[in-house]
């Protein structure tokens, strides 16, 4: 697991006008594909975060996953000790380019039902997470 350094922002550091780049949180946590569900979970209660971005063996984020998705995924009939987070089909993106507006984004996220939605430059690397504003 790698941590990422974080930037404190406040509430109100997120205008809904602007761009992604400018309004999104810091990027958090970042684990690997195949740590297991039960260390995924582990990681975010000790991180007191609701979500992990996961990356690839190169480091390059492939989604995010959420403390809901995860307790979904566990209490689950097929879940076993062994799954990993690659397993999870709806961890792999979609994500948000720095430079798109906040307000073109948040409406897609709204559309997808999405929370929280990982920011990444054109190599694939996590630069943040945007949230819905309330």
């Amino acid at each position: 697991m790698t941590l990422v350094q974080t930037q404190s922002r406040t509430a109100s550091a997120h205008p809904v006008h602007g761009m992604v780049a400018d309004t999104m949180d810091a990027a958090g946590p970042q684990v690997w594909e195949d740590m297991t569900v039960e260390v995924a979970l582990s990681v975010m209660a000790a991180a007191r975060t609701g979500h992990l971005i996961v990356c690839d063996d190169d480091g390059l984020c492939t989604g995010l996953v959420t403390r809901a998705r995860l307790t979904a995924v566990r209490d689950s009939s097929g879940y076993t000790d062994r799954t990993r987070l690659r397993d999870i089909a709806d961890v792999i993106g979609p994500f948000a380019p720095p430079l798109a507006t906040r307000a073109e984004t948040e409406r897609a996220m709204r559309h997808r039902r999405l929370g929280a939605l990982p920011v990444v430059d054109e190599h694939g690397n996590a630069l943040g997470v945007l949230t819905l504003s309330r």
